[in-house]
């Protein structure tokens, strides 16, 4: 078995680096293959990659008995938590766009620029220091509500990221407009230092963050010289060119061949696996950001689905989000294997407790990350065969997308101790595996 790594950015702020690197791991295979394999109309490379990955790394395997215990298990929290992609709104650190939508609002401009910036940062913030007090954090207050503007506390993990975007703003830095960010002059990296500034009892800084300047210069430079410094610009271009009709996984490959950044692939055994964690949880957060309080049925004349679409302000003719997998990161791969979705080698165990480094490609991670991919889509194909009456048709209700968005907040929970699933009584003494450490791999991809 042959794997070729992720290129790693060097340490510059070049805007070019990374497309630099990215251009070196593919001397194994070319653009137009890649292209013919992207573009595949309504096939998302993801899934099929995956599953070839997982048989290749024969490592990682997937528990059945357990994707049937966990589907249930999931379904029946969904209804009982009343968790929807509206869900996205209630997270006291998201900025929210105005209500009714309006494209000429500049608030709409300026949330689609915060997710994007978000998604494009949204990397690498393990830290050596877990569990520890001095670990890295931003301190902030709790988030935007009145309520909480007094309450200053340390925000850790992907919560520090959003914090400091967060607290940029309310200190006036423009750092969501791509051509600000995309500048040297009028951003530079001491100001970008100054924005990921540590709480004060903390001993180290935020991860790679010669690699956040970089895929910032990149990103902001891309979106400033082709779509007027402007991420609602890249969306409203998009759907021009498919007649705004485009989908979810339409968008998820524009953003890929558009920013180097986002292309997260790997060759293993002479193909190319896509995993797309960036790029799609992008396109999911517009998605649940801009997800109407009241969707509205959409006929289709023309599908081979069963469900109907669900009218989007951004997505008018369906989202299709079924369509986008889970987003293989190093939280989710965790509770999956707590909740025996997915079942690790004792080797494999005994390298995660010992906190082993995997480099980016390596045989574990890329098994670890294809497995979760897969295993995912089996806990979907699962929950839609426990799906009651026709009132929970529609193209949103049973998505990887939303069971990843549970799975990740659940693992916050059982992570800082607020939660055990196995002693909840109304899921009968649903059985776990201890929590292992997750698995530990800097990269730019997540």
């Amino acid at each position: 078995m042959t794997i070729l790594q992720h290129s790693q950015p060097p340490r510059s702020t070049s805007p070019l680096i990374i497309k630099s690197a990215l251009k070196n791991q593919a001397h194994e295979y070319n653009e137009e293959r890649r292209a013919e394999e992207v573009n595949v109309e309504g096939n998302n490379p993801v899934i099929s990659s995956a599953e070839f990955a997982l048989k290749q790394t024969n490592l990682v395997e997937i528990n059945e008995n357990g994707v049937k215990a966990a589907a249930s298990l999931i379904h029946k929290r969904l209804h009982r938590e009343s968790y929807t992609p509206r869900t996205w709104r209630t997270h006291p650190l998201h900025i929210l766009p105005p209500e009714p939508y309006s494209p000429s609002d500049p608030q709409t401009t300026t949330v689609l620029n915060w997710i994007f910036l978000i998604s494009s940062l949204n990397f690498s913030f393990w830290s050596e220091r877990e569990g520890c007090s001095d670990r890295f954090g931003i301190e902030w207050r709790e988030g935007w509500r009145d309520e909480d503007a007094e309450k200053m506390t340390v925000h850790t993990g992907y919560w520090s990221l959003v914090a400091a975007i967060d607290r940029a703003m309310e200190e006036g830095i423009p750092i969501t407009d791509p051509s600000f960010y995309a500048s040297e002059t009028a951003c530079p990296d001491q100001l970008i230092e100054h924005i990921f500034r540590p709480a004060p009892q903390c001993s180290e800084g935020v991860p790679s963050l010669r690699e956040r300047i970089a895929v910032l210069r990149e990103v902001g430079s891309i979106l400033t010289s082709k779509y007027e410094a402007s991420f609602q610009r890249f969306v409203d271009e998009f759907q021009r060119a498919h007649d705004g009709q485009g989908t979810a996984l339409q968008l998820v490959k524009k953003v890929t061949n558009t920013f180097p950044s986002f292309r997260d692939e790997v060759i293993l055994d002479g193909r190319r696996v896509f995993i797309w964690k960036r790029a799609q949880i992008l396109v999911a957060e517009t998605w649940a950001a801009f997800y109407p309080p009241t969707p509205t049925p959409l006929p289709t004349l023309t599908s081979s689905h069963s469900h109907s679409h669900w009218s989007h302000p951004i997505f008018p003719n369906g989202a299709h989000i079924h369509e986008l997998t889970m987003f293989a990161d190093y939280r989710v791969p965790q509770i999956l294997h707590h909740l025996r979705i997915i079942q690790y080698p004792p080797s494999l165990t005994k390298l995660l407790r010992n906190h082993v480094y995997f480099e980016p490609g390596s045989r574990e991670e890329v098994s670890i990350r294809s497995a979760s991919i897969v295993a995912v889509e089996q806990v979907r194909k699962e929950m839609m065969k426990l799906r009651v009456s026709d009132e929970e048709e529609g193209d949103d209700v049973v998505s990887s997308v939303l069971i990843d968005f549970y799975l990740w907040d659940l693992a916050k929970k059982v992570e800082g101790g607020g939660e055990r699933v196995e002693d909840d009584e109304e899921d009968n003494g649903f059985e776990t595996n201890d929590i292992l450490p997750a698995h530990r791999t800097r990269s730019i991809w997540y």
